[in-house]
């Protein structure tokens, strides 16, 4: 069974070019914030973007995203039938990959067969579940496969001695993140870059691409010279929290933004 991921990595590779791939909230301002945000990001050069499942304790959030969470349940009730119905929409507008970045007793409630039955029923590419860890993916393993949907594996410079083994079993992307603790910008990163990206690359069969602390072209063109793609989060996430319904145009300038440093990495 094809996967969109693989697809735009091959399309990206001949074209010499690096993906930015970004994040939102789904139901962050409503579901119609987030579905024109999520075509706008396309026409603003993102390659792949992950939607945001909101969840009550999401433990690898940072405030920003946290708050996000907060308002998308609180203000909007948004639920997973809604995302789904939302992926849905936007399935009938574009074929970019889409990924769903959620916890892993949202799954496991919903039920893990349907839940990933729903994934291939209205087009969900891949999942990336942060709080799952890498020794008990198998979880989700025959029902991913079933369904062609990629589970995302994480690596983070706490990951040494286990990249190897992580990078094996890893699917559609490797998504490294650039250092420990939760989402959000930064101001400075204290990972040797160098020793972390020279393990990865020596393990990786499939693109790698890091996140965490991206927040701007500048730093999309340092951190893509180290890898085949960037993915923010935070930094999308502040637009809606800072304009509110109003945020899509905010969002397409930090987009064209982020695609302009990354085109030069």
């Amino acid at each position: 069974m094809s996967n969109r991921i693989d697809a735009k990595f091959a399309e990206l590779k001949a074209q010499g070019k690096k993906a930015l791939i970004t994040y939102i909230v789904a139901g962050d301002g409503g579901y119609d914030l987030t579905e024109k945000a999520v075509l706008e990001m396309e026409r603003s050069g993102v390659d792949i973007i992950e939607i945001g499942v909101p969840f009550s304790d999401p433990i690898a959030e940072g405030k920003t995203i946290q708050e996000a969470s907060l308002r998308s349940l609180r203000d909007n009730n948004t639920t997973l039938v809604g995302v789904f119905a939302l992926v849905e929409r936007l399935r009938k507008q574009t074929d970019m990959p889409l990924l769903l970045m959620l916890y892993a007793n949202t799954i496991f409630r919903t039920g893990t067969d349907k839940f990933f039955a729903r994934c291939r029923e209205v087009g969900i590419d891949g999942v990336i579940v942060p709080d799952l860890p890498f020794e008990e993916h198998d979880e989700f393993a025959d029902a991913c496969k079933a369904n062609g949907v990629y589970n995302i594996s994480l690596v983070t410079p706490a990951s040494h001695g286990r990249i190897a083994k992580i990078a094996a079993a890893a699917e559609g992307f490797l998504y490294c993140v650039s250092s420990t603790g939760v989402t959000g910008v930064r101001d400075q990163f204290s990972t040797d870059f160098d020793a972390f990206f020279n393990e990865v690359k020596a393990s990786a069969k499939i693109p790698y691409c890091v996140g965490f602390g991206i927040r701007d072209g500048e730093r999309a063109k340092q951190m893509g010279a180290y890898c085949d793609g960037v993915i923010v989060g935070s930094a999308i996430v502040n637009q809606v929290a800072d304009y509110g319904t109003e945020a899509v145009p905010a969002i397409a300038k930090i987009c064209q933004d982020l695609r302009s440093g990354l085109d030069q990495a």
